[in-house]
């Protein structure tokens, strides 16, 4: 049974909608992750990067990117379920992937206004922010949720039933 997942675009298909949407001045916010496990860190998270612009695009690590950045076992949930998740949060209207360790092209081809990542990020460490700056946009830093993580997830189940 095969689920539509509307909000899912690829780079291509989604540089020309964000386009449009700037050139009537809205402001387009994004972020990326692994957004392995959803949980309520996540949410808080993307409700308040949203927030921050008009239109949220969360660029997801893909199945291969997951695994070079977290190893062998991760992702627990594939992409295309990941995706499914992701475009039916509220706070979300785009979703895209990206293949690579970074999403540097993503963000270099998506050309957005704002670039958000957690506050446990130093805003000159965050992938893409020259290219956000250069373009005459913002790089913003929201409110970490200490506790709040896939792996703390992952760890709490391990020790649970073992």
């Amino acid at each position: 049974m095969s689920t539509r997942i509307s909000k899912l675009y690829t780079v291509q298909k989604l540089k020309p909608l964000l386009a449009r949407l700037q050139s009537k001045k809205k402001k387009v916010v994004f972020t990326n992750g692994c957004f392995d496990i959803l949980h309520a860190g996540h949410v808080r998270y993307l409700t308040a990067a949203k927030k921050c612009g008009d239109a949220l695009v969360v660029a997801l690590n893909s199945d291969i990117s997951v695994k070079k950045i977290k190893g062998t076992l991760r992702p627990i949930v594939p992409l295309k379920e990941r995706a499914e998740i992701m475009g039916a949060l509220k706070a979300v209207d785009f979703v895209t992937f990206f293949h690579e360790e970074t999403p540097y092209k993503t963000i270099a081809a998506l050309k957005p206004n704002i670039l958000v990542k957690g506050g446990d990020w130093a805003k000159d460490k965050i992938v893409g922010s020259d290219l956000v700056l250069k373009n005459g946009g913002q790089v913003k830093t929201i409110h970490y949720v200490q506790g709040k993580s896939t792996t703390n997830i992952i760890d709490a189940i391990l020790k649970k039933y073992r």
